[in-house]
């Protein structure tokens, strides 16, 4: 009975102690699997800190680096739409319910650039109206007998890359070269001349009579050209 007390006490010994082992080892393994799954929240801690900071770039804020620049683009694209349709709404007004306007629309002056001799003018048409009209293409001049004379070529670099709506009351401009300055051009004396508008389907009928600046101006058919209407006259541009 001794003997299988002592076999029965180092069995329960060794029975406890492989235990023990297999315990130790399974905390181990659980060790190295808690390891390996810290490693990996770890590992995709960077994307996940990406995600954050492309939320933020949607929500309008600045987004740098990495994913999260690319996230903070896509938030900026999401908001380009927004622009694109008020631009787009905006154009289609001015190019669908917005009239063009007619020479009854709006009063054309002419005032002298500055330099001597005079050789450019501006011309400004100013919507009396009373509702907004669109200002097509650019003023078609008549330096003489409106029946005869051919209208003042335009400019192409001047025009503007959207149309000139003028509300009611408000102005637009066009330059306008009369000659070159030289002294022995071809001029002649102009104290009034014609300008007539577009229409949407080509020239406007009816026409304008304005007045020459005081002095009159001296014109050269051969070298005289037309800017576009715009809402203000631009540097390069409107220069020519």
């Amino acid at each position: 009975m001794r003997t299988f007390r002592t076999r029965t006490t180092v069995l329960a010994a060794t029975t406890a102690a492989l235990a023990l082992a297999l315990t130790a080892c399974g905390g181990a393994d659980d060790a190295g699997t808690k390891d390996k799954k810290a490693a990996a929240s770890v590992s995709q801690g960077t994307p996940g800190t990406g995600a954050t900071e492309s939320g933020t770039g949607q929500d309008g804020r600045t987004s740098t680096g990495g994913a999260s620049a690319s996230a903070g683009t896509s938030g900026g694209d999401a908001s380009t739409p927004t622009t694109s349709a008020a631009q787009t709404g905006t154009k289609k007004k001015n190019d669908g319910r917005t009239p063009a306007c007619t020479a009854d629309d709006v009063k054309i002056s002419a005032v002298k650039q500055d330099g001597v001799p005079t050789t450019h003018i501006t011309l400004t048409a100013t919507n009396v109206s009373g509702r907004s009209c669109t200002l097509l293409q650019y003023p078609l001049i008549a330096f003489g007998d409106i029946q005869t004379a051919k209208d003042v070529p335009s400019v192409p670099k001047s025009k503007p890359g959207t149309p000139v709506v003028l509300s009611a009351g408000a102005p637009a401009y066009a330059a306008v070269r009369i000659n070159d300055g030289g002294v022995d051009e071809q001029n002649r004396a102009v104290t009034s001349f014609n300008v007539n508008l577009f229409a949407k389907d080509g020239p406007a009928e009816g026409s304008k009579v304005v007045k020459a600046p005081a002095g009159g101006i001296a014109v050269d058919d051969a070298v005289a050209r037309t800017g576009y209407w715009t809402h203000e006259l631009r540097n390069g541009a409107d220069e020519f």
